[in-house]
């Protein structure tokens, strides 16, 4: 039974002060009040009479005297176990229990309540009956001897009440049969032993549980010292990687969807440097800028997380800070004019070819030409000989030399040769790297022009540019005369295009050969279209290169647009002159005269002064 009906079976029975008591200590008390009735309950038998609420007896023992009981009413005898002594006088003897205090209790037994009254009841002092117990001795085994004590005397006063009554009739009273209690062998100790086992057990569940949850602040205060001292770690191991930064740099190439520095060259590499495309716009870069920074050097040993390292730390942009490169303008935003400051080729006296192109092909900054020459001409020769020049007399100028799809013997000449820089794709690279090489090559000039500077940029030869885009570039469809896609002539010409003479300074001079008379039909469609793209032509000739006659320059078919921008008046006086003189001559004619005049003379000055004497035509 559960404590609340305990306390509801002590109330019916009449006993007080249960209320604080536990479920040992009641069960004790009821089994002592059961015994101090003078019966124990019979289970199993259904009640005969109606009781009234408040009291439910726990054995009534009925007398069959027709003088003292009758069938529906009469007095009770409630027998207590330590007073098995016979009424006198009809007055009960008061129940003593192992306390010093008395107990009684008075509740009517089935009769109806107006005899209530006269009725005998038991009176029970629960608290003195509680100080008394517990003044007593504690032990399992009193209690134990005393219960022991208490059944043998309810047996023994059983015993005497059936042997002197037999006579008498047993009133059948309502027992409460329907409660069912502990079994008898049940005793306080092993209840208290239970309930203190409880007890502990809760008291040890609260302990571990405290336990249990200052281990996991320790836990979780040692996980946090952990990850403290590993991000106070990762900052010291970040602070000191990024005072063993490895410093950096190279050409940025900024594609569609990433960008590298070129660190070995215009050619993808694997020592190239990552850049994300969100630096790209926080630093405003462009494709060709010239990066400096740093990144994280690789330790031995460990797997890098990406293929190419990545860029840390960004120290200038053409050697200028991230603000100022922000302030450049674009090069798409440029003013173009037409060239009107020439690029002085003439160095020595012997050097004849930069001679003859100073007398009728004259170069200006910005200038955009073609040295159109047919195989075995000494269109190399010309390019060496024209990069030699600029970089001695005009020692301003960037000069670029882009050679694409050419014999690697003459890329190592031409280092070798040319005081500039060389970017070269041999003929045994597959053509996207032609095309990247000019792209990036191009891109790079540009940044120099924005930056106010002259960039000269050779390229041999733009015919071969153009094989290349016609084989990397999707196809789209238009296919031209000898196989050339319409699409893949544009590359070439946004190339050769960029070549202009900027309005406030800075200037991009490109001359870029061409082949013809190769025998293909492409070479020669190609060549159509970027003949009317030029201001400037120097044509060379394969018959006089077969005669060995150098340079093998065809002079009346070569020309600059606008010379009159790039020549004082005295001088193109004197050279319109020899031009009508030269005109009526063949082409072998004319060019051995003038080679010979110049050979005879020290300087092109001294060569106009000898024309201007002997023609009278510059009078």
């Amino acid at each position: 039974m559960r404590v609340a009906q305990l306390h509801q079976l002590a109330a019916e029975m009449g006993l007080t002060g249960t209320e604080k008591l536990r479920r040992p200590e009641l069960i004790n008390l009821i089994r002592e009040a059961r015994v101090a009735s003078g019966t124990a309950p019979k289970r199993g038998r259904k009640p005969k009479r109606q009781q009234t609420e408040g009291f439910q007896p726990v054995r009534v023992l009925a007398e069959k005297s027709d003088d003292s009981v009758e069938a529906k009413g009469g007095e009770a005898e409630v027998v207590s176990p330590r007073d098995s002594k016979p009424r006198e006088n009809g007055h009960e003897r008061p129940v003593r229990g192992r306390g010093r205090g008395r107990r009684r209790a008075s509740a009517p037994a089935g009769a109806p309540h107006s005899q209530d009254e006269d009725r005998p009841a038991v009176q029970i002092d629960v608290k003195a009956e509680l100080q008394a117990k517990r003044k007593a001795s504690g032990t399992n085994d009193s209690s134990d001897n005393t219960q022991n004590e208490n059944k043998q005397s309810v047996k023994r006063e059983d015993g005497t009440e059936q042997s002197g009554s037999r006579g008498r009739r047993r009133d059948k009273v309502e027992s409460l049969d329907e409660i069912a209690l502990p079994e008898e062998h049940s005793t306080n100790g092993h209840d208290d032993d239970d309930e203190r086992g409880t007890r502990r057990r809760r008291g040890r569940d609260r302990n571990n549980n405290r336990r249990d949850r200052n281990n996991n602040r320790r836990g979780r205060n040692s996980d946090r010292n952990n990850d403290r001292d590993e991000s106070d770690n990762e900052d010291k191991s970040a602070d000191d990687r990024n005072d063993n930064l490895v410093p950096v740099a190279g050409i940025l190439d900024v594609r569609d969807n990433h960008a590298f520095i070129r660190t070995s060259g215009y050619l993808p590499g694997l020592n190239d440097i990552y850049v994300t495309l969100g630096q790209v716009r926080r630093w405003g870069l462009r494709s060709g800028d010239a990066i400096q920074g740093a990144v994280r050097p690789t330790v031995e040993g460990e797997r890098p997380r990406q293929k190419y390292n990545a860029l840390v730390r960004l120290d200038s942009i053409n050697g200028m800070d991230a603000e100022q490169a922000q302030e450049r303008v674009e090069f798409s935003k440029l003013v173009p004019l037409y060239p009107n400051e020439q690029l002085r080729l003439e160095t020595t006296a012997k050097a004849i070819t930069p001679r003859v192109i100073d007398l009728f092909a004259p170069i200006g900054k910005g200038q955009r030409g073609l040295i159109v020459s047919p195989p075995k001409a000494g269109k190399t020769i010309v390019l060496q000989q024209i990069a030699n020049a600029i970089t001695v007399n005009n020692p301003e100028v960037h000069l670029m030399v882009v050679l694409v799809d050419e014999r690697p013997e003459e890329v190592t000449d031409m280092q070798r040769t040319v005081r500039g820089e060389v970017i070269a794709s041999t003929f045994d690279r597959p053509a996207s790297d032609h095309t990247t090489v000019a792209e990036l090559a191009i891109e790079r000039a540009k940044r120099l022009v924005e930056l106010g500077q002259d960039v000269v940029v050779l390229l041999d030869s733009i015919t071969r540019l153009g094989r290349a885009y016609n084989l990397a570039a999707p196809a789209s469809g238009r296919i031209l005369s000898g196989g050339v896609d319409a699409s893949a002539l544009y590359p070439p010409k946004r190339f050769f295009g960029a070549a202009r003479n900027i309005e406030g300074g800075g200037s991009l001079t490109i001359l870029a050969t061409a082949l013809i008379e190769t025998g293909s039909k492409m070479d020669e469609v190609i060549f159509e279209e970027f003949k009317g793209t030029g201001n400037m032509e120097l044509r060379l000739s394969r018959q006089l290169a077969d005669k060995r006659i150098f340079p093998a320059v065809d002079i009346n078919s070569s020309g600059t647009r606008r010379e009159e921008a790039l020549f004082e008046a005295q001088e193109l006086k004197i050279l319109w002159s020899l031009r009508r003189v030269l005109g009526a001559l063949e082409t072998q004619e004319a060019a051995e005269l003038v080679l010979s005049r110049l050979k005879d003379t020290n300087s092109n000055m001294e060569f106009l002064m000898t024309v201007a004497k002997n023609s009278p035509v510059a009078e």
